[in-house]
């Protein structure tokens, strides 16, 4: 396994969508672009279909072939796949990093988000998001209230052992 999203970081968006993409990132993009050479510009996938999600899911083209060869495995007819498919496939777009590391957030998909002058990166291993930096703050406020929530005993790290043992 390569590199992974890591970090959040606020960057500033233009009037044409234009936002740069964290250095980080890039590399990652880079890396898991089959296709990307030195010189050239990396391809990634915009995931914006997940319910109750208000960003956007930015994927290498390795990362989004892997959730596409998950969604192959169903079967073939089965609504699940169709869904899934649907999400996947039809609410979301290719995109490129241009020369200077930025790329274009279309308005519909800005809109969508409710990103403006600003947007929130933030690193989710094998994919990224991309939050209107107040959404994103709220978010990591319903986080911090669910652990707060949670008994004395429950550590979310131990979901690692759980994961790491099949269970």
């Amino acid at each position: 396994m390569g590199r992974r999203f890591r970090g959040e970081s606020i960057h500033k968006v233009d009037g044409k969508g234009r936002v740069s993409i964290p250095a980080a990132f890039r590399r990652v993009l880079e890396e898991g672009d089959p296709d990307w050479t030195p010189g050239s510009s990396p391809n990634l996938v915009l995931v914006y279909g997940r319910k109750g999600r208000k960003c956007l899911e930015g994927y290498s083209m390795r990362s989004m072939e892997e959730v596409d060869d998950m969604v192959s495995a169903l079967p073939r007819y089965s609504r699940e796949r169709e869904i899934l498919e649907r999400m996947l496939n039809t609410q979301s777009i290719y995109s490129q990093v241009d020369e200077n590391g930025r790329m274009v957030l279309p308005a519909k998909l800005r809109d969508m988000i409710g990103v403006e002058g600003e947007a929130t990166f933030a690193g989710m291993g094998d994919k990224f998001q991309i939050w209107n930096p107040v959404a994103y703050a709220n978010d990591m406020d319903a986080i911090g209230s669910w652990l707060d929530d949670a008994d004395s005993e429950t550590d979310p790290f131990a979901l690692l052992d759980r994961a790491r043992l099949g269970g």
